[in-house]
């Protein structure tokens, strides 16, 4: 049950399962999460009903000045990223100057560290934003989330917050041209006295003809690492995953696996 905020604008660097030596940027706010989706799984818990004031997003200036700062120390130190990483208390793409922020970002990456990859960890909830579009495709590693080929275990799991239409949804990872990861968690277990498990033969095979009809560049998949604000949740098995993995890989698609 127990989960955690990120509480700086630059964190890290971690050691990432799926990514690697990641430096990490947190465009939320560093005391409340902010989320186009209130994912049941989510670490930093479950979206806020209600807040005492107005949260506060950090502006693109700092961002740019705290992420130059870090690079600079890192440099100093012989202590290079393999990757720049948008994560942190939500949805990154959320953030009004997502857009500028990327710029700003690749352009101090290659003054700094021109070997590290950029990538954004995104539910797809904003593809629809030309900006944030057109800001994903110049980045390495655009990581958008899929979690199901049916909205109702959509809903279940992600719980969105808002308008959400799969179909349109995946025209619009369609529209990337292979320049996009897609990333999925699999989990089993209960919710409100439903049972939740996408891991089953009719939910893996769908969503397989999804990753056929996106045509990604490649796929993760992983379960449950650390606590979440649903205690009724299960981890997939790595056995599991590697059995979802080699239909990947015999759909056409390179695979990563997390356990």
């Amino acid at each position: 049950m127990a989960t955690f905020l990120f509480d700086e604008i630059i964190f890290g660097p971690v050691k990432s399962r799926r990514l690697g030596v990641s430096l990490g940027i947190n465009l939320m706010p560093t005391n409340t999460k902010i989320c186009s989706f209130d994912c049941i799984y989510c670490e930093c818990g479950r979206n806020p009903k209600k807040r005492e004031e107005k949260a506060k997003l950090p502006p693109r200036e700092e961002v740019k000045k705290r992420l130059a700062e870090m690079l600079k120390k890192m440099v100093a130190e012989s202590q290079l990223p393999d990757v720049i990483t948008f994560a942190g208390n939500g949805e990154p793409t959320l953030h009004p100057e997502f857009a500028e922020i990327i710029n700003d970002t690749i352009e101090l990456r290659n003054q700094f560290t021109p070997n590290a990859r950029i990538a954004v960890l995104s539910n797809a909830t904003m593809l629809h934003k030309k900006p944030v579009f057109g800001a994903l495709k110049k980045i390495e590693d655009n990581i958008q989330k899929l979690d199901s080929a049916f909205e109702e275990t959509i809903e279940q799991m992600d719980c969105p917050q808002g308008n959400f239409n799969l179909k349109k949804v995946v025209e619009q990872l369609t529209d990337f041209k292979r320049n996009v990861i897609i990333q999925t968690m699999f989990i089993r277990g209960s919710y409100k006295g439903k049972t939740i498990d996408n891991t089953t033969e009719k939910e893996v095979l769908a969503w397989i003809e999804l990753l056929k009809k996106i045509n990604p560049r490649q796929v993760m998949i992983y379960t449950i690492a650390r606590d979440t604000p649903i205690d009724t949740l299960e981890k997939v098995s790595l056995t599991d995953l590697n059995q979802i993995a080699k239909q990947v890989e015999q759909a056409g698609f390179s695979v990563q696996v997390s356990g």
